[in-house]
């Protein structure tokens, strides 16, 4: 079993912005930290990149769980992509069809959830749990590298 911590963060929404992931392998309690940004990018592009990096990591299916701040993220996963996809890539607004936003993000997303057998479990932001501070810390310092 793996946990993966995930955090993004942007200054500006859009602007500079950064994620990281922090991986451990609960077997060993070995922690390997990953982290990137982007010069120019949204918060929610942050939030689903460091799930992506993180799950890209493991090139064997793996049963992992993401622990994440990110409501967009772990509900996007876990109750709205099956009709998105069943859509066409489509949100439902109002009584009409919308193109889902970072579609490319969420087709990438979907095909590693597919591979792997991921569960979500959402924590409050900025409320002191350790891996998640640390993971907002990491996201934070790559934003500021575009800054």
């Amino acid at each position: 079993m793996i946990t993966l911590f995930t955090d993004g963060a942007c200054k500006g929404n859009p602007g500079p912005g950064g994620w990281a992931a922090i991986v451990r392998d609960d077997q060993n309690g070995i922690e390997t930290e990953l982290s990137g940004g982007a010069a120019e990018t949204t918060n929610n592009k942050m939030e689903l990149q460091a799930v992506i990096s993180g799950l890209q990591h493991f090139k064997q299916p793996d049963q992992i769980k993401v622990i994440t701040d990110s409501t967009y993220v772990a509900k996007g996963s876990m109750e709205w992509l099956p009709n998105w996809k069943a859509r066409g890539w489509k949100r439902k607004e109002g009584s009409s069809l919308k193109p889902i936003k970072n579609e490319d993000f969420w087709r990438t997303l979907d095909q590693l959830l597919q591979f792997h057998q991921v569960t979500f479990e959402i924590v409050k932001g900025h409320s002191g749990h350790p891996e998640n501070e640390r993971a907002d810390q990491l996201a934070v310092a790559e934003a500021l590298k575009f800054s």
